[in-house]
């Protein structure tokens, strides 16, 4: 499967997400939430794994950034989300997905996080752009119903961003 693009460029952030590990907490509703060491950016529904994330728009390449539209900016968070159904001996499909993200700070200030989708070599993405100060911690509620259920997933992760 050729990598090109957003695919990279999400699989870099979500690595590196992975690898930072101690700047937020996430976990799915109902669930415990994930301690430092835990840290996950992605929950389990039976036939279905749904990652997420958020990061700041600049760790973007600028010629990715262009290529989609995004504002690279220390001040601006790009969340992402993809659905998968799970397939014995693949890494899942990609499905579409009805997607929500309604995002608010720790004083309950909601953000609009408005989401587009975005399809690539097989791939289905959904992003959304959203403003973010320093030391800001946002709480992000997204609700994803795959294409073709019925039943609704709920998530909620908080990520704190830092800017100059």
């Amino acid at each position: 499967m050729k990598l090109t693009g957003l695919r990279l460029a999400l699989m870099v952030i979500f690595a590196m997400t992975v690898a930072a590990c101690g700047q937020g907490q996430s976990g799915s509703e109902g669930a415990e939430p994930a301690t430092e060491m835990t840290r996950r950016s992605f929950s389990d529904f039976g036939d279905f794994v749904v990652h997420y994330n958020a990061q700041a728009t600049e760790m973007l390449p600028p010629d990715v950034a262009r290529a989609y539209g995004i504002q690279r900016s220390e001040n601006r968070a790009l969340v992402t989300v993809s659905v998968l159904r799970k397939e014995e001996g693949t890494i899942g499909q990609s499905v579409a997905a009805a997607i929500t993200i309604e995002a608010s700070n720790l004083t309950g200030q909601l953000k609009s996080v408005q989401t587009r989708e975005i399809e690539e070599s097989g791939a289905i993405y959904y992003i959304g752009e959203i403003g973010v100060a320093n030391r800001e911690t946002l709480i992000f509620d997204i609700s994803v119903r795959p294409e073709g259920e019925s039943k609704s997933f709920r998530i909620k992760f908080r990520q704190q961003f830092y800017t100059s």
